[in-house]
C-alpha cells in the first residue's frame, strides 16, 4: 500500500482538513487547523506531501521521526500543526486497514466513555448577558447533560487592575457556581494574559468555590512564573495548549509546574506525540485534559488517546467539534460523556460534499486588543 495523493480542505471557520489517499482506495483524514494562522499550515503540508507521496502509510513512527527531524529547524507551531494532521490521517488509515479503531492499536481502551467539558460562562452582570448565559446553560444541560464547564475573564488585563475590575469578574464566576451548584465542575482559562501576582490574587478570590482548574494563568514561555502561581494556589493549575512536543513539556514536568497538562492533538504532534506526552505526564502524577477548540477530526484524534490514557481526566470540546456539518453522524454527548469510538480508524465518516466547501477565514482568535494607552494586549 502506498500513498497516492494528499489534499487539503478549508470548509469552515477554524477548521482545516487534510486527506491522505492510498493506491488501495483507503482514505485517512486529519486536522491541521492552526488558530489565527489559517493559511500557514497549507504550505507546510505541501512540503510534507513531497516526501510522503509514494510511501507506505503504515510506517507511522518512521514518518513522524523523518518529518520532525529532517528539516534541521525543528518544532514550531506551523510545522507541528501540519505534522499533527498528517499523523492523525495516517492513524485513520492504519485503523481502517486493520478494521479496528485507532485506540485498539495504541494498546486498547482503559475506559468505556470519554468525559467532556463545554464552554460556557457569564461575561458580565448585565441583564442581557445573564439572559444569554442562562439560555446557553439550559441548552447544554438539556442536550448534553454536561457536568463541567470552562469560561474565563474577557478582554485585556494589565499587570494589575483596580478592585472594581477584579470584583466584577469574580462576581461573575461565583454567579456561575450559584447557577450550577456544587456537583458541577467549573474551570477558568486566563489565556496567559495575567502577571503572576495578579493571577495569584484572582485565584485566591476563587478558591472558596474550588475550581476544577485555572488554565494558563501566565504566558507559557516562563515555566518558573507558572510554578510560582501553582505554589501559591490551593487548586489545580493547567497549561500546555501552546507547547508543541514532549521536549517543550520537559521543563513543566521536571519542575512539577502544574497539576494538569493540555496538549493539543492538532498542534503537539498528532496522536503519536499526544500519546507520548500523556505517558510522560503519568510519571509525574499529572493528569491530562487535551486541548481541542477546533473541529470534529481533531476531537476524534484526541479521543483515541483519551481512550488509552490512564491519567486522562476530561476532554475539551467546543460546539463545532461535535460535527459542524462535516460528519455524516455527529459526536453525541450524553450525561457529559461521548461514547468510546468504535468505528475503524478515527471513528467517523466525513461528508465529502460538505468538506468541499471553502471558507476564506479572517481573524480567528477574537480580534485585536489594545490597552487604553494604545499598547498591545494579549487577548
Amino acid at each position: 500500500m502506498k500513498i497516492s495523493r494528499i489534499d487539503q480542505f478549508f470548509p469552515r471557520h477554524r477548521i482545516r482538513l487534510v486527506r491522505i489517499t492510498t493506491d488501495t482506495g483507503l482514505v485517512g483524514w486529519g486536522e491541521t487547523t492552526l488558530e489565527g494562522r489559517h493559511r500557514s499550515t497549507h504550505a507546510a503540508v505541501d512540503e510534507i506531501a513531497d516526501y510522503l507521496v509514494g510511501q507506505d502509510p503504515r510506517r507511522i513512527e518512521h514518518h513522524w521521526q523523518h518529518l520532525y527531524r529532517y528539516p534541521f529547524y525543528r518544532g514550531g507551531s506551523v510545522r507541528m500543526s501540519a505534522l499533527s494532521g498528517i499523523d492523525q490521517a495516517l492513524w485513520d488509515i492504519l485503523g481502517k486497514h486493520h478494521g479496528v479503531p485507532a485506540h485498539a492499536l495504541l494498546g486498547g481502551a482503559v475506559r468505556d466513555r470519554i468525559r467532556v467539558y463545554a464552554h460556557w460562562g457569564i461575561a458580565d452582570l448585565s441583564d442581557e448577558t445573564q439572559a444569554a448565559a442562562r439560555e446557553r446553560l439550559d441548552m447544554l444541560q438539556r442536550t448534553g447533560g454536561y457536568t463541567a464547564f470552562k469560561s474565563g475573564p474577557p478582554g485585556p488585563w494589565r499587570a494589575h487592575e483596580p478592585p472594581s475590575v477584579i470584583d466584577q469578574w469574580v462576581k461573575c464566576a461565583y454567579l456561575m457556581r450559584e447557577w450550577v451548584g456544587p456537583e458541577v465542575e467549573l474551570a477558568f482559562d486566563f489565556h496567559g494574559k495575567m502577571a503572576p501576582a495578579l493571577a495569584i490574587e484572582i485565584c485566591h478570590e476563587l478558591k472558596s468555590m474550588r475550581p476544577m482548574f485555572v488554565e494558563e494563568p501566565v504566558p507559557q514561555e516562563n515555566i518558573d512564573a507558572l510554578k510560582l502561581v501553582s505554589d501559591h494556589v490551593t487548586f489545580p493549575i493547567a497549561t500546555g495548549e501552546r507547547l508543541m512536543s514532549r521536549w517543550e513539556y520537559r521543563e513543566v514536568f521536571e519542575k512539577q509546574a502544574v497539576a494538569f497538562i493540555q496538549p493539543d492533538a492538532s498542534h503537539a504532534g498528532g496522536i503519536s506525540e499526544l500519546r507520548r506526552i500523556a505517558q510522560m505526564a503519568e510519571v509525574y502524577s499529572m493528569h491530562v485534559l487535551p486541548h481541542c477548540a477546533i473541529g470534529p477530526v481533531a476531537l476524534a484524534a484526541c479521543m483515541q488517546v483519551d481512550a488509552v490514557t490512564p491519567n486522562f481526566l476530561c476532554q475539551e470540546q467546543v460546539d463545532a467539534a461535535l460535527g459542524n456539518g462535516l460528519l455524516t453522524e455527529d459526536w453525541k454527548v450524553t450525561d457529559g460523556y461521548i461514547g468510546l469510538p468504535t468505528r475503524p480508524g478515527l471513528g467517523f465518516e466525513i461528508d465529502e460534499a460538505a468538506a468541499q466547501g471553502r471558507v476564506e477565514s479572517g481573524e480567528e482568535l477574537g480580534g485585536v486588543f489594545r490597552y487604553e494607552d494604545g499598547s498591545v494586549a494579549d487577548w
